[in-house]
């Protein structure tokens, strides 16, 4: 259960009267509606009205005497305690909307008079309003002097049934209608009640063009009476749990981003794992990195001999491509210590990203539409934030590789695994070709996976691909790659199904 649903859980038990229990000798809600409706009567005869306050709802008609029709069955939208009684809002209380009086005459502003807009609401406690208008303004415009205490609802707009209890007296636009409970109604009781109902409220005023409450649906919206006694434990009742509430919804916006964060924190985990040659042992029959690195400059020297890749050379220690610019990979003790992230076991080798694979922007291939129809398989990768891979009409420069590659663009922090035959891409887009039956393309991904993760700690797009050809990789025997990708394909499914 959510915070809101337990607190709406609790406010319609309150509104039901199963919060707290009846005492008989509070009396009952039929009573304290006759001295209610006695006092309206008894004022009315008076003459007084309620003007207590210069205009204080002054169109209220609180005197007036109006004969009391027996509410259907059919209106009751739940039971309650039969000591309760149901009443009409406009029965227990003063309501009046508000007015905006006419922003062309600047007199009627920047007086001392608080003038509410919906926008102030809060569902809380009204104690401060940044604008105010004047005694003129409240002579001249249909606007109420709304006293300390009045309970307020938004009506319509983006605010619609917003709540809040006045600490000061104010007056309100048209959008907010105020009210000021009879004696004998504890205005937060109404107040937690018109909170319950809210969505009911919210409800009553769809159809139009825009939700509106109106003034007339609310004074004929029902309310359960119950003794004055009774509804003061009940608010009572309810403010000793909000705070539980509160507590509770602290506690579930922390367990809700722990369960959004695990999947991604365990995914990062077991990435850290493999490559740290931690998730699978380590078996000397297979070799070593440094042997599997040797391979890897002899076979793309091989390739460079027929015209097929860049020439590797290793001299001083140092990989240098054939008369163009000299790449930074190194053997193992040439990676300053300060470079390598952690520990990897004594049969790995760090070497740098750009030694052990073909590095390729795709803007320098080029194949037939001919030949990628007749194909069936090729993928589009887009430059956007993130890549899109599907099915189009060669427009576009290509790579033509029937074995798995990675891509990476200038404009993202994703690296992606493509098993197609074809990769189309726009410029910026980078391939990076592992050598195949040398080094796992698989692996790679996973290890620049790994690695995407500090990207936000780069900066730019644009340095993006320098920090990953750059970046110092752990390469295990080949045997042992395989091993890694398998378990971490047997682990990572589960972090999918948690993220779902």
């Amino acid at each position: 259960m959510t915070p809101q649903e337990l607190k709406n859980s609790i406010l319609q038990l309150a509104i039901q009267g199963k919060l707290v229990e009846q005492r008989a000798e509070e009396g009952t809600g039929k009573e304290l509606l006759e001295k209610i409706l006695a006092a309206k009567n008894a004022e009315g005869a008076k003459g007084k009205g309620e003007k207590s306050h210069a205009k204080s709802a002054k169109s209220a008609k609180v005197g007036s005497c109006v004969s009391r029709e027996e509410i259907p069955d059919d209106e009751k939208p739940f039971d309650i305690p039969e000591s309760w009684e149901w009443v009409r809002l406009g029965e227990i209380g003063s309501w009046a909307s508000g007015a905006t009086p006419s922003r062309t005459h600047s007199e009627y502003y920047g007086g001392s008079i608080p003038w509410l807009k919906t926008g102030d609401l809060t569902d809380g406690y009204v104690s401060s309003i940044p604008e105010f208008i004047t005694d003129l303004a409240l002579e001249k415009n249909s606007v109420r002097l709304n006293p300390v205490g009045s309970v307020l609802m938004a009506m319509y707009g983006a605010t619609i049934g917003k709540l809040g209890i006045l600490q000061i007296a104010a007056t309100t636009n048209q959008a907010c209608c105020a009210c000021i409970p009879y004696d004998g109604v504890w205005n937060k009781y109404l107040f937690y009640y018109l909170m319950a109902r809210r969505k009911a409220f919210i409800k009553m005023g769809e159809g139009g063009a825009q939700p509106n409450i109106s003034k007339e649906k609310i004074v004929n919206a029902l309310i359960p009476l119950p003794p004055l006694a009774e509804q003061k434990r009940i608010v009572a009742k309810i403010e000793e749990l909000l705070p539980l509430i509160d507590r509770y919804e602290k506690a579930w916006s922390r367990l809700k981003d722990f369960n959004k964060r695990f999947p991604i924190d365990m995914q990062k985990s077991l990435l850290q794992m493999a490559i740290q040659g931690k998730l699978v042992e380590q078996r000397a029959d297979e070799g070593t990195g440094a042997e599997l690195l040797e391979k890897i400059l002899a076979a793309k020297n091989a390739k460079v001999a027929k015209g097929r890749g860049n020439k590797l050379t290793r001299r001083r220690g140092v990989c240098e491509e054939n008369k163009t610019s000299a790449l930074s990979a190194s053997p193992r003790d040439k990676i300053p210590d300060d470079e390598k992230p952690f520990d990897i076991p004594k049969s790995w080798e760090w070497v740098r990203l750009e030694s052990i694979v073909n590095s390729v922007p795709s803007k320098q291939y080029q194949i037939l539409e001919s030949e990628v129809r007749t194909s069936g398989k090729f993928a589009v990768i887009s430059q956007s934030k993130e890549y899109s891979i599907g099915f189009t009409d060669i427009s576009e420069k290509v790579y033509h590789h029937v074995n798995p590659v990675i891509v990476f663009g200038d404009h993202t922090t994703e690296v992606k695994y493509v098993e197609f035959d074809f990769v189309v891409g726009a410029d910026g887009v980078k391939i990076f070709e592992p050598l195949d039956g040398l080094l796992l393309a698989k692996y790679l991904f996973y290890v620049l996976l790994f690695n995407t993760y500090d990207l936000s700690k780069v900066g730019g797009y644009s340095r993006h691909y320098k920090f990953l050809k750059n970046k110092p990789i752990p390469l295990p025997p080949l045997a042992e790659q395989k091993r890694i990708v398998a378990k971490l394909e047997e682990l990572l499914p589960l972090c999918e199904r948690l993220k779902r």
